[in-house]
Formats: structure tokens, C-alpha cells, sequence
């Protein structure tokens, strides 16, 4: 990632142009505590690293380092008699002034999905219907474990008055987990029609790969689509 450009003013609108990442460090040491960057990582997995980000301890740190050069956050060594020192970061008004603004003020984006079990699905025509059964039961054991996880956080998420959006989104976690426990289930029924579409392939190549019967119709649905997009926007 490039430098971000020192902050020369704070105004009481507006926000720098940071990377997500930069905005998720800023949030959490908006909660009134100097936090190492070894704090920051390990409350990232504990809260938001559920639904957004859970980064390297490298990741934490670089980003520290760039938000101070920034002036939006600021460190100071702090030490304990017979403890090492320990550098701790806390958020300028600047910083808190931008991160409000972003938080309120940014363009709602659409989340980015990459899926990978849903990737080797896509590819479900390379095993068998039982194979790929038995990775979607591995994703299910998966999300319960993250949706116990997401859980148990949150019920312990009450110690603070401040913490009532992190144990918000924690619920909302939750249920998002559990959405995606659903999901699985159907697709082990979803795997069944699929298999059975597929015996239809009326042709293989030497290497079993199906030989499509009409070569580039994926161009005619694509097309279809797109003219499909069009017409509504027309």
C-alpha cells in the first residue's frame, strides 16, 4: 500500500482516503484506550475479526505506523517497573474527527464474497456427489464452531455501556453463521439435482471433462442478462 499523505487540517467535515483496514484500527481505539498493537490484533479477534478483518500482528502494526505519520493516532512508550516497555497508540481528535465522518458519511459498498467452498462446488462436475457431501459438512462443522464462538463473545460483551454496537454485531454474527449452517444444509439436497443434471452430458473428452453441446452458449446467456440489466435501467 502507498503512504498516506501527512494530515495538514482536521476539518469537521470530510475524511481522508484511507484503506479499510486503517478505518477498522482507527473504530477501535475510539473505545477511550491506549492499545498496543498487540491489543489491537487481539480485540480484532475478538469482535470485529467475526465479520470484517483479523489480521497479522505485521498487518496491525503497519497500519499504526502509517495513521501516526497521518497524525491520527499518536504513541508513547509506557512502562512498568521491571516490564519491558510497551508502545501505546491512542486516536488524535484529528483521527476521531475522520473516522466519525467516514463512518457516518462513506458510500454503503456491497460486501465482497469469495466463497471457497462454493468455488470448488461451481467445479462439482470434477467429483463425486458424496465428495463434495462431505466438504459441505466440513463448512457446516466449521460455522457452528464460528457461530458458537460469536456467541459466547457476545454474551460476555456487557461489561462496558460503550460495547453495545460490538455485542450488536457479534448477534449479528451470529445470525449470519447460522444463515450460512442453513445454506449448507440445503445444498446437500442441491448436490442430489445437480448430479442428476449432469448424468444428462452426452459426451466426454478423454480426460472426462463434459464437451459442451453447443460450444460458447454461455456468450448467449450473458448476453441475455446484460440486455436483461439494460432494459431495467432503461
Amino acid at each position: 500500500m502507498s503512504e498516506i499523505e501527512p494530515i495538514t487540517d482536521a476539518p469537521d467535515a470530510g475524511y481522508p482516503s484511507l484503506p479499510a483496514t486503517s478505518w477498522a484500527v482507527l473504530g477501535m481505539l475510539t473505545l477511550g484506550e491506549g492499545l498496543t498493537g498487540y491489543d489491537l490484533k487481539k480485540w480484532a479477534d475478538w469482535s470485529i475479526g467475526f465479520f470484517y478483518w483479523s489480521p497479522s500482528i505485521s498487518q496491525v502494526y503497519g497500519e499504526l505506523k502509517k495513521l501516526e505519520t497521518a497524525g491520527l493516532v499518536e504513541s508513547e512508550m509506557v512502562s512498568e517497573p521491571g516490564e519491558r516497555g510497551r508502545r501505546v497508540y491512542r486516536i488524535t481528535a484529528r483521527g476521531t474527527r475522520a473516522v466519525r465522518n467516514w463512518s457516518r458519511d462513506a458510500p454503503v459498498e456491497q460486501p465482497v464474497l469469495k466463497h471457497g467452498l462454493l468455488l470448488r462446488l461451481w467445479m462439482g462436475h470434477l467429483n463425486e456427489p458424496e465428495q463434495l457431501k462431505t466438504l459441505v459438512q466440513s463448512h457446516i462443522e466449521n460455522m457452528e464452531e464460528l457461530r458458537q464462538r460469536a456467541q459466547l463473545h457476545g454474551d460476555h460483551a456487557t461489561r462496558e455501556p460503550a460495547w453495545a454496537f460490538s455485542k450488536m454485531s457479534l448477534k449479528w454474527a451470529q445470525r449470519y453463521y447460522q444463515a450460512e449452517i442453513d445454506l449448507a444444509k440445503d445444498l446437500l439436497d442441491d448436490i442430489d439435482d445437480a448430479a442428476e443434471m449432469l448424468s444428462r452430458v452426452r459426451e466426454r473428452d478423454e480426460l472426462g471433462n463434459p464437451i459442451p453441446e453447443v460450444a460458447g452458449s454461455w456468450r448467449d446467456v450473458e448476453d441475455f442478462v446484460e440486455g436483461l440489466g439494460k432494459g431495467e435501467r432503461g
